[in-house]
This record gives structure tokens, sequence and C-alpha cells, in this order.
């Protein structure tokens, strides 16, 4: 067979207006990108400025500093939250619901919005505070046991994510019987899964988006499928895609994320220790690394350095993605499932992106890659007989 020509029916099958509508809407999510670190900018900015936590912290005993800590934190976190309401309505709600990719009414994204930023600032608040707890008892080496905080902080998330957090937005259910649940349970089986942790969630409630997602860690590990995929899937597409699911569990890429994103952190804090005074002083902060009220300075700085890093962590996990691919075909051998299915998702992440922009910006391989190596792989392993 063709293997370039294949490909080429599939992505062209979505019809040049789609197409056209996807690169528009991809290329805007690439200067989000750049628009959300300018808005922090300004955030951290005002912030320091209104000296709110400086006032915070004075306030507070010297003697009580865990408690300063994560109350200082607590405050920045919520007030950068109020802060950034408008541009996350814009870039979370508006500009999605005018490419189409969300039906959600703007009272639910608000409500679960906020539920959000409660949730993430008590966590986040929590964090700081063990970090600043290191940076004073530690020393100089506080970023290298922070690093540590890091690792152990996501495994805690990532464990009790699945069970504590996702059902508060979104409900989780058995995949309904009839022959998708047949087949997925068979699947999980196979591959060590309990039955009972494959489930469908409503995520057309946030998203139009088709999708499925791995999570969770032992006896918390899941696969869940949106409704959305489900809805619009053969059923060999979901058996496809449940296969790519199970590819994450099955190589362990959520304890491989850890090891990732641990040692991003520890260069994070590294540079953080030398960098913050510079850092603080261009925001107008006499703050020292070791003081709370330099939280701003100090988030400002993780901003900044993920943006940067993101070409480094986007191949990062396109390798995974593309391994979790190769499990797919290696387990169901669907390559035609997979590349329709995969097809769907080019809706919202524009199929040929250059290579340079593939690289810079997409933390999966673009959608006529994938369908390109469904296709090599089909072309590799004809059925018998042929």
């Amino acid at each position: 067979m063709n293997v370039e020509a294949a490909t080429a029916r599939y992505i062209d099958g979505l019809g040049a207006a789609n197409l056209e509508k996807a690169a528009a809407y991809t290329s805007g999510g690439h200067w989000i990108l750049l628009w959300n670190l300018v808005v922090a900018a300004i955030v951290t900015w005002l912030i320091v400025r209104s000296d709110v936590l400086d006032r915070l912290e004075k306030r507070i005993s010297e003697r009580r500093r865990g408690l300063r800590a994560f109350l200082v934190s607590l405050v920045y976190l919520l007030v950068a939250a109020v802060l950034t309401l408008p541009w996350t309505i814009y870039a979370g709600w508006f500009r999605e619901t005018g490419y189409g990719r969300t039906s959600q009414p703007i009272g639910d994204f608000l409500f679960q919005a906020s539920l959000s930023t409660a949730i993430a600032s008590l966590i986040g608040a929590l964090f700081l505070a063990g970090v600043y707890r290191l940076i004073r008892r530690t020393g100089r080496r506080w970023w290298l046991w922070s690093s540590g905080l890091v690792a152990a902080g996501l495994a805690f998330i990532i464990l009790l994510s699945p069970v504590l957090i996702e059902p508060l937005f979104n409900k989780y259910e058995p995949v309904p019987p009839g022959q998708v649940r047949d087949a997925v349970v068979e699947m999980a089986g196979q591959a060590g899964i309990p039955p009972q942790q494959i489930f469908m969630f409503d995520g057309s409630r946030q998203s139009n988006n088709f999708t499925a997602n791995a999570g969770g860690v032992g006896s918390t590990a899941r696969v869940a499928i949106s409704d959305v995929a489900l809805k619009s899937a053969s059923l060999d597409e979901v058996r496809a895609v449940t296969g790519h699911e199970i590819g994450h569990y099955v190589l362990k890429h959520t304890w491989f994320g850890i090891i990732f994103y641990s040692v991003a952190a520890l260069l994070l804090f590294w540079l953080a220790d030398r960098l913050f005074p510079r850092f603080a002083r261009a925001f107008g902060s006499s703050a020292s690394i070791g003081d709370p009220r330099g939280v701003p300075v100090l988030m400002f700085m993780g901003s900044l350095f993920m943006l940067l890093i993101s070409p480094l962590s986007n191949s990062f996990a396109r390798m995974i993605e593309t391994q979790a691919d190769d499990y797919s075909l290696e387990t169901e051998n669907r390559p035609d499932a997979l590349s329709s299915a995969l097809v769907k998702t080019a809706e919202y992440r524009y199929p040929r992106p250059g290579k340079l922009e593939e690289i810079m910006f997409y933390d999966h391989p673009s959608v006529e890659a994938r369908v390109r190596r469904a296709m090599q792989w089909k072309a590799d392993h004809p059925p018998a007989g042929q």
C-alpha cells in the first residue's frame, strides 16, 4: 500500500474549511501561551506593588512562620485568580465557545472555575508552605529537597485525584452494558486492569472534544472515556483508543511523568535560588527567596521557566503518546480505526503543522504523523493471506 496516499486521504477527508478552522484555533492557542505569561507578569506586578502580602506577613507572628507562609501563599493564589478572571473567561470559555469546542453555559463554567481555584489554592498553599519550611530548615540545599517534595506531591495528587477531585467536576460511571463494555472489559483484563476501573465520564459538560484519558496509580488507576468519544466512535475506534489509554497504564507513563517533572522542578528551584533577587528587583519587591511575601515573584519565575522548557516537555509528552499509539497497534492491530479516531481530534489540533511548530508547541505528535505511523504499521503487518 501507498502509506503517504493513505495518510493524505484521512487528513484531506476533513475538508478544506475544517482544516482552515483547526489551523486558526491551534495558532491562536500558541499565542495564548505567550499572553498567559504577559498576564502573569501584570498580576505579579500589581500584587507586589499593592503591598497586600507585605502587610499580611507583618500581622502574623514571627514564631508562627509555617502558618504565615501558608496564609500568605493562599491569599496570593486567591487574589491572582480574581485578577486573572477576565482572561480566564476569555481563554477558557469565550474563545472555546466561539470555535465550537464547548457548549458549557457560562454559569457552570464559572462555578467549576471557582471550585478548581479553591482546590488548587489550598493544595498550592500547602505545597508552598512546605517549600518555605525547607528553605528555613535546609539552607542552601533547599532546592534539592524541594524537588523531592514535588515528586511526593505529584504522586499524592495523582493517587487521590481520580477518587477525590475529578468526581467533583464530572460524573464517572461504568460503561453501559453492550458490545462496547464487553470489549473494554476484555481489554482491561488482558492488561491487568480491574474491569471496574474502566469508566465513562460526562466530558461533554466542559468540552466537545473527542477524548479519553488514563490516570491514577496503584489501586486508583483507571481508564476514562468521554461520552463524546463513546457517542461518536465505532466499536473498533473505541477499542483502538482504549488500547492507547491502556498503553499509558501498562507502560507506567504516570511514573515517568513524575520523574520528568520532578527533575524539571529541581532545575527551576536551582535557578530560582540564584536568580530570584534579580526578578524581585525587576518587580519592585524587596523580598528574599525565603520570604513568603516574595511568592508572586517565585510563581512568575515558575511560569516563565515552564514556558521556556515547553519544547522539552512537549518532546517528552510526544514520546509517551507515540509509545501508547504503538501499544494500541501491537495489541489491537486496528490501524484504520486508530486513524479515523485520531482524525476526530484534528478539529482542535491542526493535523499538519510545520516541524518547528510541532517541536515547540505540540504535546502530542501531529495527527498526520500519527496516522502515517498507523498506515506504516498496516503496510508492515498485512492481514494473513495477503
